[in-house]
């Protein structure tokens, strides 16, 4: 039998970059695949290629034993080829049914496509309302219209890039489930994930990336995610090394029934949020995208003041009143989900990235008046501390990849020493050696009495690196439950909504 896919010397070279460097293997019908690698391993590369939204310099793509030239994303699907991508593209204020016409190359009429869309549905268990708006649906809905709309092409081949990033863990199940289903059907997949125990649980075969080039093959099933992380990285993937017991510090960060606005359009509100978080300590806010995350580190780190209520006690110093210069200044550091733009301007340098929060702290502007040597200073310290991949300190934000300049946000604040750290996704897109990196040090610096509320849709980072744990719904916060003896799906039925009575089985919560 032919193989579904099968690639034979593809390379792809960018200006100073050789981003797939003689790259062959080879997916079988019927079988889950992984692609693996770190980041800038040349994954997003070679599945882009597949697709058709780039074309290789070098190489042969064979589809069911038959060399063909996938030109673009309309030719990959005529061949067979589907593909759920990380971030959604969809148009909020319109329904289920319109998004998934705008997404065919040559849609039905609407009565006729909704008879189908309502067979793919019933045929793979993904419950959905044709005619419901977009914004009014969870991720895991959302990601169910990407899914349908890629099936409706019949695919042979389904490439799933990051598919498990924003799901609930019973949203998670549900999506192998249909992924195991189509698997028997004959469909192959090929999946792309950083989390290697869904690997291990999904996967028959593995590929394994490292710059640019296929260092590896294995059977998940047979492998430890230890084993293949260290597959991925080409050594030893070091332990954490837990905070040292003993008795958490005073009260650092107190937050008091805040309230507040969701971002426009279809933000989520913030009600009546309460928490405290000691010196020492690491509190995880657990939940799925889109319920309230980016208000709560908004509110949180002072950019957002407007209709905001209720109190925020810094070191026992009442803040909420208080700008992000101000809070600043009382030792809070704060890390936004968005790397680009947001925590960092890709435009700028690193040393002028390392301007724009540690001025104050670590002295980069002195009566007004910038000082440029002592942020290129810095900003060399934090490529050093945290193995940051970079030129220089003058080499441009937007020149580093997404897990370099990860690794340079979380240490342009770390470094800065703070008494309290609010970061959201913080080894979000990030490989397994980096992550590892990353975690252990907002453990270290927890153990030198910061307090630290790290916002994260990852549960797997939560429970590794938290004390506690609550989960943020709808705008509200749960309970804040103990890491040890935790239940999961406690943890999970509160990111899905399920609130009120203790669930069975949730009593160790």
């Amino acid at each position: 039998m032919a193989h579904r896919l099968e690639l034979k010397g593809i390379s792809k070279r960018f200006p100073g970059v050789v981003a797939n460097d003689d790259v062959s293997f080879a997916v079988e019908p019927g079988r889950i695949h992984a692609l693996l690698g770190e980041n800038g391993a040349g994954k997003s590369t070679l599945v882009k290629i597949i697709y058709g939204v780039q074309a290789a310099d070098e190489g042969t793509i064979l589809f069911d034993g038959r060399p063909v030239r996938v030109a673009s994303p309309r030719e990959a699907r005529s061949l067979g080829i589907g593909m759920v991508f990380q971030h959604f593209c969809l148009f909020e204020a319109m329904t289920v049914l319109e998004n998934i016409a705008l997404g065919l190359d040559d849609p039905p009429p609407a009565r006729e496509l909704e008879v189908r869309v309502r067979e793919v549905m019933g045929a793979y268990g993904l419950g959905l309302d044709p005619h419901r708006e977009v914004h009014t649906l969870s991720v895991g809905e959302r990601q169910r219209i990407e899914i349908v709309r890629a099936l409706l092409g019949r695919p042979k081949l389904l490439i799933m890039d990051e598919p498990t990033s924003v799901l609930t863990p019973q949203e998670v199940e549900a999506l192998f489930a249909v992924l195991r289903q189509l698997a028997s059907e004959g469909c192959s997949i090929l999946y792309i994930s950083h989390k290697l125990g869904e690997i291990k649980a999904l996967c028959s075969t593995a590929t394994i990336l490292r710059g640019g080039k296929v260092v590896a093959a294995c059977d998940p099933r047979t492998e430890t995610a230890r084993s293949m992380a260290e597959l991925m990285i080409g050594g030893s993937l070091k332990a954490l090394k837990p905070k040292a017991e003993g008795r958490l510090g005073e009260i650092r960060l107190r937050a008091e029934f805040l309230s507040a606005p969701g971002d426009p359009p279809f933000g989520t509100s913030l009600k009546d949020v309460s928490f405290a978080v000691r010196a020492g300590e690491i509190l995880g806010v657990a939940g799925v995208a889109g319920n309230g995350q980016n208000e709560l580190l908004e509110v949180l780190a002072g950019e957002k003041l407007q209709g905001v209520s209720g109190a925020i006690t810094i070191d026992g110093v009442r803040a909420e009143r208080e700008g992000v210069s101000a809070r600043r200044r009382r030792g809070l550091a704060s890390v936004p989900e968005e790397r680009n733009g947001h925590a960092a301007v890709p435009a700028l340098t690193l040393a002028e990235n390392a301007i724009l929060s540690a001025r104050g702290r670590k002295r980069l502007a002195r009566s007004g008046l910038l000082r440029p040597g002592a942020a290129r200073d810095y900003a060399r310290h934090v490529i050093s501390a945290f193995s940051v991949k970079a030129t220089g300190a003058r080499a441009l934000a937007g020149s580093l990849s997404g897990g370099n300049l990860q690794k340079f946000i979380m240490g342009r604040e770390i470094e800065q020493e703070p008494a309290v750290l609010v970061v959201s996704q913080p080894t979000w897109g990030v490989d397994a050696g980096a992550a590892s990196f990353i975690r252990q040090a907002m453990i270290d610096l927890a153990s030198r009495g910061t307090a630290i509320v790290v916002v994260s849709q990852d549960l797997d980072e939560l429970l590794e690196l938290c004390d506690r744990i609550a989960v943020l719904n709808e705008g509200r916060l749960s309970e804040a439950m103990d890491v040890k003896g935790i239940s999961i799906d406690r943890v999970g039925l509160l990111m899905g909504g399920v609130h009120g009575e203790t669930q069975p089985g949730a009593e160790a919560a």
